[in-house]
């Protein structure tokens, strides 16, 4: 019977803890990206759902001077922006998710900084929030209008159709609400709102994904980039 060195029984003990302490690492990156999803998800729809169906269009609540929940829907981007067709903003959004979940999953294996993958997930969470608004809402909701509540799966059809759904927004903060001095030119005693634009929590977790990554993280998205041109330099040499 073959008798192995204690260097060698030492050798597989230490490649075998490596291996299990890489492994909890991945998992406990995984788990921490799945919660942040999940709890951005839940907390964005209940929301949603309980303005949609306890208020009114346009109605608004008044928390303090500077915040109100204030009921609008928007058909475009982030923050109420319109641009080209719904179709299409729907589309990309699904086609950017997509891209988004295949990055997530790629760092998370290769053991990225825990905040680079937290900053990724928030950003990953708010687009897919958006798009069960899109995609879902035309369909579960009847219209919301300035004299009737909506209601979930209606009797008589939702307001659309598949993938046409408008997303819910909020949340409006105008901190500043004021009128430009009339001595100033061009905007002189024109009405000045700031912060004007109404967004939701998916907004704001994507917001803030994006502000915590440029703040913290833009060397080491630099570094990443590099490293994956030197990568592709080397394959094309």
């Amino acid at each position: 019977m073959r008798i192995e060195s204690s260097e060698s029984v030492g050798f597989r003990i230490f490649s075998s803890q490596f291996l299990i302490t890489k492994m909890k690492k991945l998992l406990s990156k995984g788990q921490l990206a799945i919660l942040i999803i999940f709890s951005v998800l839940i907390i964005d729809q209940v929301i949603k759902i309980l303005v949609k169906t306890k208020m009114y269009w346009h109605e608004s609540i008044r928390v303090t001077d500077w915040f109100y929940i204030y009921f609008t829907e928007n058909n475009g981007m982030a923050f109420g922006m319109e641009i080209f067709g719904k179709l299409f903003l729907t589309t990309f959004r699904i086609v950017a998710v997509a891209l988004i979940i295949y990055y997530l999953v790629k760092i998370i294996k290769k053991g990225y900084k825990t905040g680079y993958i937290v900053c990724m997930s928030m950003i990953l969470a708010g687009a897919v929030g958006n798009i069960i608004d899109s995609v879902f809402y035309g369909v579960f909701f009847n219209e919301s209008t300035t004299s009737t509540l909506a209601t979930f799966m209606p009797e008589g059809g939702g307001y659309s159709t598949w993938f046409y759904g408008k997303v819910v927004d909020m949340f409006y903060f105008p901190i500043i609400d004021t009128t430009w001095p009339h001595w100033m030119p061009f905007v002189g005693g024109e009405h000045f709102i700031f912060f004007s634009p109404i967004f939701n929590f998916a907004d704001a977790s994507i917001s803030c994904g994006i502000i915590a990554l440029l703040l913290f993280y833009s060397k080491y998205m630099n570094e990443s980039l590099h490293h994956s041109e030197h990568k592709s330099d080397k394959k094309d040499a």
